[in-house]
């Protein structure tokens, strides 16, 4: 059976080491960083794009809702996934300066605005005839729906910055 072999200045059990006794109380260990500042560069570039894409063909399919693909169907889902990606890339680079408060608010609103804009595109708005529901019992289930899905972000946002950060906005942890 093979087992480590001994190195100089630390043990292999659990324990008080020497490296934790000389270490300052107010430091605060962060995990290694596996990745280079040239790949987390990239991903806060790539990350916004990609998720912008993904938007902009769901609400292009939905309101296409199984029809022919059109140009202006095409237009839609382009227009929608750059609004998208520029908003989610100006939260991720300004939002990490906010208040937790307004940090959290801010991608609960949009969160929220995503979400009536792509319901609003199923075309349950338009095709109501024979349903026995008009237009405006479908606008007020999107904005309730929206308002749900706000809410929630929200709560789970404002939590995980109040356990991470000081009421500065500066990360605690």
């Amino acid at each position: 059976m093979a087992q480590a072999a001994p190195v100089p200045g630390g043990t292999s059990r659990p324990g008080r080491t020497p490296e934790m006794e000389r270490r300052r109380s107010d430091v605060i260990a962060r995990p290694p960083d596996v990745l280079d500042a040239r790949t987390h560069a990239l991903g806060r570039v790539a990350v916004p794009v990609v998720l912008g894409l993904v938007y902009g063909y769901w609400v292009a399919a939905n309101n296409r809702d199984g029809g022919p693909v059109t140009g202006w169907n095409w237009l839609l889902g382009l227009v929608s996934a750059l609004v998208f990606a520029v908003v989610c890339a100006a939260l991720l680079t300004l939002g990490p300066r906010l208040r937790r408060e307004v940090h959290a608010l801010s991608w609960s609103a949009f969160v929220g605005c995503a979400y009536g804009f792509l319901y609003s595109q199923t075309g349950s708005f338009f095709s109501t005839q024979g349903s026995g529901q008009g237009p405006h019992d479908d606008l007020v289930r999107s904005v309730l729906m929206s308002l749900l899905w706000a809410a929630i972000t929200f709560i789970v946002f404002f939590f995980r910055y109040y356990v991470r950060e000081d009421a500065y906005g500066r990360r605690v942890r």
